[in-house]
């Protein structure tokens, strides 16, 4: 299944001219890399993949439309997964980007 475009459009307005951002297609969806790492992803199956500080993950998971992410059955540490529901206000997604971002900020370039 092809990513939502409107979604991923609205995402790249947020967060198109942070430096350092680039896309990647993979997995049927499009992530959204900051200095190499992946930041957010705009699903295939729709919604968002976001990383999040793990520290924070029980708090966030306690939101409206956020899910525990996970591959291949296992769950992804430090990231979520936001329902489309979720994240079609501006503001939710504004907020949900935010915190991929800011997170990704702290890791080490690749």
């Amino acid at each position: 299944m092809a990513y939502d475009e409107d979604l991923a459009n609205r995402v790249r307005d947020l967060i198109g001219r942070e430096p350092g951002i680039g896309e990647k297609r993979m997995f049927g969806g499009l992530a959204l890399m900051l200095n190499g790492n992946m930041a957010v992803v705009v699903r295939g199956a729709g919604g968002l993949m976001v990383r999040v500080d793990p520290a924070l993950s029980e708090q966030l998971l306690t939101e409206h439309g956020a899910q525990p992410a996970q591959m291949r059955g296992r769950p992804m540490r430090g990231w979520i997964t936001v329902e489309p529901s979720a994240c079609a206000k501006d503001a939710d997604l504004r907020r949900w980007v935010d915190q991929g971002v800011t997170y990704t900020r702290c890791l080490p370039a690749k």
